[in-house]
């Protein structure tokens, strides 16, 4: 099979019969290709309208979680079963055109790995609200993860499957997958897609998701730079507040050889205190998280590298 969708789905009843009509014209000469619809929790009918879909083309492949696990959790789930060759998540509220396809997979035929859609038009009616936010989480996102995208909010792209079944989802995690496989030597390029304004229902993206996008980021920073090697983080940190201590401590030595303040008379006993603490504390938790990385790779037997290609074995 050559290509594989998977669509979360989250009270997008009304969506999706439109949103099918489309997918079967936009790939009507791709050959033969599958829909995987992850039905995350809907309490609107979605449930009911997909199973329709499902009985009247076999095409149409439903997953049905227990309760609302969230959009990463239903993209690993639609990633986990899909069996293309090529993998093209994208949203249910028909923002995402599915004619934007197959230039995505011409696109990911010239040698990339992973295709990420770009909308540029998105938030011209919101241009402070949003779409300065937008460009400003996009560029910082950039800057962390050293992986150059306009959108990664964007979830309309194209993976090629060793590729994404490759990264592991967990948390919202989603909309960092291009970064996640460029680290592990994935080439990655850009396309600009169309974006509709939804049809039918409310947006379930807000503000309120930017701490939630910002935390995710610390996380993949952290991943990045310290999951093999925790100890270089707490360490590093450890090192600087056990420095701030002892610095301290130095000062209020001084203070009171040179009679000019006793122990009692400044806040530096405490500080000194209080930063050495701190320091020794968090190279021991350094330490804590080496043996917990140590133990999670000799449990699972998980490599600490990426094999793209092997031959004759």
């Amino acid at each position: 099979m050559r290509i594989s969708l998977v669509i979360p789905v989250f009270n997008e009843a009304e969506s999706l019969p439109p949103l099918w009509e489309k997918i079967t014209a936009a790939l009507a000469a791709a050959g033969e290709f599958e829909a995987v619809f992850v039905n995350d929790g809907s309490t609107d009918g979605s449930l009911e309208v997909l199973r329709k879909l499902a009985a009247a083309d076999r095409r149409v492949k439903v997953v049905t979680f227990r309760r609302n696990f969230g959009q990463t959790a239903a993209i690993a789930a639609g990633v986990d079963r899909a069996h293309g060759e090529v993998i093209v998540p994208m949203d249910a509220d028909l923002e995402n055109d599915p004619a934007d396809i197959p230039k995505l997979i011409a696109k990911l035929d010239e040698g990339y790995d992973i295709v990420s859609g770009w909308r540029q038009e998105r938030w011209t009616e919101n241009p402070v609200t949003r779409r300065l936010t937008s460009l400003a989480a996009n560029w910082l996102i950039s800057r962390v993860s050293k992986v150059h995208l306009h959108d990664y909010g964007c979830t309309m792209k194209a993976y090629r499957a060793d590729i994404i079944k490759g990264v592991r989802l967990y948390g919202e995690m989603h909309r960092f997958i291009p970064a996640l496989a460029g680290w592990q030597g994935a080439r990655v390029a850009e396309l600009s897609v169309a974006y509709r304004p939804r049809q039918f229902g409310a947006s379930k993206y807000g503000i309120s998701r930017i701490p939630k996008v910002l935390l995710d980021l610390v996380t993949l920073k952290f991943l990045n730079d310290y999951s093999a090697k925790p100890m270089y983080f707490f360490g590093k940190i450890g090192f600087w507040s056990f420095a701030v201590g002892v610095l301290a401590a130095a000062i209020a030595v001084y203070f009171k050889a040179t009679g000019q303040k006793d122990f009692v008379e400044t806040p530096l006993p405490v500080l000194t205190a209080l930063f050495v603490l701190v320091g020794v504390l968090l190279v021991l938790i350094g330490l804590l998280a080496e043996l917990v990385m140590r133990m999670h790779h000799e449990a699972q037997n998980k490599p600490i590298y990426a094999v793209k290609e092997e031959i004759n074995f």
